[in-house]
């Protein structure tokens, strides 16, 4: 298959995770995130959504440059990229007509960054591939994740501090109302998707996996698709977030990947680590836990020997830059 072919050859790509959180770089109201991950602050702080979605009102990151990012990449041997359209927080970087909490309706930037990244992505070469949480959202009442208590970043996966009373949710509500019609959105609008990134499935119905798996098939067929989606639909695996397995069998599928996903070998032979420069995904002001480029450069090599693409983030700051470590790093390690 075509696009097995390139994601085998790719290698490396880079990753975006980019959003409101990114103004609070893990810290809020006098006090800092109690875990590492930065872009879950919403759900580790418990921020109600009246007091998160003032946050629309301050984006307004004039020094994003899309081609810039992009170029950088492209200049460190990325072939693709992925970036967060719709992370947990429930909060879109493109203009969706579904929901207008977004970078165009919500926010003085008032700008699509889906459609800046993708037609960056095009000029420079690119593949473009689109993150979505399908499963988590803080920002509906019905979002997912209250089906299941255990450890996460946040006080809950769901967003218990607006919505505590758990019986009264319906993730087919959301499922029906938000998620699927994003998806359709997302799938229609910006060109060719080569990738379908999916996220923490905790309460889609094994129904609603394949649904959203026929949609992305009907409307980009040669998306390939990550086995987070859930329930056992997808193309491709992704590994356990920052695993760096020891050995690998490709013929048997036998890695140490994380198991919440209900992972099993990928049916094209297509594996993928997504990992992280730091320690947190979002922007974080607290973070100084920077790997070398020496060791990004030893993961990616000892990754792509068995076969695993390395997909390696980046958190750009509330005004749209990647921190000058992480340039540093992703230059020193090409």
């Amino acid at each position: 298959m075509q696009n097995a072919k390139w994601f085998r050859e790719a290698k490396y790509g880079m990753m975006i995770h980019w959003g409101l959180y990114s103004l609070l770089g893990g810290e809020y109201g006098g006090r800092k995130i109690t875990e590492k991950y930065a872009e879950w602050i919403q759900s580790n702080l418990a921020i109600p959504n009246a007091e998160y979605e003032t946050l629309a009102r301050a984006f307004n990151p004039v020094f994003f440059d899309a081609e810039a990012i992009v170029s950088l990449a492209h200049e460190c041997g990325m072939r693709y990229l992925v970036v967060t359209a719709k992370h947990h927080d429930g909060f879109a970087l493109y203009h969706s007509a579904v929901d207008s909490y977004n970078t165009v309706d919500a926010t003085p930037f008032g700008r699509d960054v889906v459609r800046e990244l993708r037609d960056a992505c095009d000029k420079y070469g690119l593949r473009f591939g689109i993150y979505y949480s399908q499963d988590l959202d803080w920002h509906e009442e019905h979002g997912g994740g209250y089906r299941t208590f255990t450890h996460c970043d946040g006080v809950s996966w769901d967003n218990s501090w607006d919505f505590p009373d758990r019986s009264k949710k319906d993730f087919s509500i959301c499922f029906e109302k938000k998620i699927l019609p994003q998806i359709k959105e997302l799938m229609t609008n910006y060109g060719e998707i080569s990738l379908a990134w999916f996220d923490v499935p905790m309460t889609l119905t094994e129904e609603q996996s394949d649904l959203i798996y026929r949609t992305v098939k009907e409307l980009q067929p040669n998306c390939l698709i990550n086995s987070r989606l859930g329930n056992g639909r997808y193309d491709y695996v992704s590994l356990g977030d920052n695993e760096i397995p020891e050995r690998m069998d490709a013929a048997s599928g036998e890695v140490d990947y994380n198991s919440i996903d209900g992972f099993k070998p990928s049916p094209l032979g297509l594996y993928e680590t997504a990992a992280t420069l730091n320690d947190t995904w979002g922007f974080s002001f607290n973070d100084h836990n920077w790997k070398s480029g020496a060791r990004i450069r030893e993961i990616r090599e000892h990754l792509n020997s068995m076969g695993i693409n390395y997909l390696l983030n980046v958190g750009p700051d509330a005004l749209g830059r990647i921190p000058a470590d992480a340039v540093a790093i992703l230059k020193d390690a090409k």
